[in-house]
């Protein structure tokens, strides 16, 4: 099969970390659309081409297959999961295949998107939901993490753009939601990429966070349901809140208003609120600080991330002195990881030197199926589970959600 063009689907494989093309196979399928993810023929073709060798590595090896990384020479960034990563992605993608012969519909184990809605597919036989499938088809089980005693409100904040931000707070929060955790993701940033992410509705005009700021409408009024997760809820944002910031100034208690509106909704049904900021510290970051008890700052492996670092501590510590005792940087995550650059590994090594155990052990790699996941309304962990990026995002959840489980956000 040649090459399908788009965007990042391999038409090469990764062997012992040398590209070299894939063996030629005849295509059982439709041809390739959207943005590059094949369709269940294209599926089928990388399975027979991948044949039962343990050294092949192809996009969705999980970690950094080549080369040494933060977990130890030759095992990448998530050390043990290196080795067991193809057997996995074989696996998910035989079930896939299999489940698509016997439905009739589009793949559900790779989570590859449908023709439709980019869905990843009706829900498996078991009850399972496609996600849920796709999952189990990686770890052989469909596991439930542990859970905190009270719902733990977690602003994920860094006013430098691009650091992965609303890409953590999606696939965290899809993370958790297919591990048996009951998920809330609040929107704040005016371009709407994790209600986009979430594929749920955020043109102009839709009853969004905005509202909830600027006209004190209830917060329940605005939350959508999260399709093919299930536990997973997103409050969207619209293009009107870029004027939030000016219109919030003469209100009264303006760095208060997003918590009060989470302090009006029951949250005892919720196990986590994750609140996705601008990449700003204007008034809309202000409150999302205002309304959490724990902040996790996603830092991306370059030099640039750490200059802005220091400022946003200093918000924090003065948001926890005048407005937010409760407040606290709970979470560190390393993002956009390229283990080919000396100062990525410097850059991670440096804060961990300095904030310790705040820094999740499992550093983000970078990820061609990370980027391509929203364009298809999904994030990466139903989108390609097997991927490198899904595989890393699934482990730094499960550390968040081993990690303090008691920590509470009162009512």
């Amino acid at each position: 099969m040649g090459s399908a063009k788009g965007v990042g689907w391999p038409g090469r494989s990764r062997a012992a970390g040398v590209c070299a093309p894939v063996a030629a196979a005849p295509v059982r399928g439709p041809a390739p659309s959207g943005l590059g993810w094949p369709r269940a023929g294209e599926a089928a073709v990388l399975a027979d081409a991948l044949g039962d060798s343990e050294d092949v590595r192809v996009s969705t090896t999980v970690g950094l297959a080549a080369g040494p990384g933060p977990a130890g020479p030759g095992e990448g960034v998530n050390g043990a999961l290196s080795a067991q990563a193809p057997a996995r992605v074989r696996r998910a993608l035989a079930a896939a295949v299999s489940r698509e012969s016997s439905m009739g519909t589009g793949v559900a184990g790779s989570a590859a998107p449908m023709a439709g809605n980019g869905r990843a597919g009706a829900p498996a036989a078991s009850g399972m939901s496609a996600a849920e499938a796709a999952l189990a088809g990686l770890t052989g089980e469909q596991a439930r993490w542990p859970r905190p005693a009270s719902c733990r409100v977690i602003t994920i904040a860094n006013q430098k753009g691009g650091v992965g931000k609303t890409t953590t707070a999606v696939n965290l929060a899809a993370s958790l939601a297919l591990h048996g955790a009951r998920v809330l993701v609040v929107d704040l940033d005016p371009q709407g990429n994790a209600s986009t992410a979430f594929d749920v509705e955020h043109r102009s005009g839709t009853p969004s966070v905005y509202n909830v700021l600027v006209e004190d409408q209830p917060l329940v009024g605005i939350v959508k349901e999260v399709s093919g997760i299930g536990d997973l809820y997103c409050a969207p944002a619209t293009i009107d809140l870029a004027g939030a910031e000016i219109e919030l100034v003469p209100l009264v208690a303006r760095e208060s208003r997003l918590g009060r509106a989470l302090n009006g909704y029951d949250t005892s049904e919720l196990d986590y609120v994750f609140i996705d900021c601008p990449p700003s510290l204007g008034l809309l970051t202000v409150n999302a600080l205002v309304a959490a008890a724990e902040v996790l700052i996603p830092i991306q492996c370059e030099y640039y991330a750490l200059e802005g670092l220091e400022q946003l501590l200093r918000t924090v510590d003065l948001v926890r002195g005048h407005l937010n005792p409760r407040l606290s940087v709970s979470t560190i995550l390393l993002t956009m990881y390229d283990g080919r650059t000396r100062l990525a590994s410097q850059v991670a090594e440096e804060v961990r030197e300095h904030f310790g155990d705040v820094v999740i052990g499992t550093v983000i790699p970078r990820s061609v199926r990370v980027s391509e996941a929203p364009s298809y309304g999904q994030s990466v962990i139903t989108y390609d589970p097997g991927s490198s990026g899904a595989q890393a995002y699934l482990e730094a959840a499960h550390e968040v959600a081993q990690r303090n489980v008691t920590a509470s956000q009162p009512n």
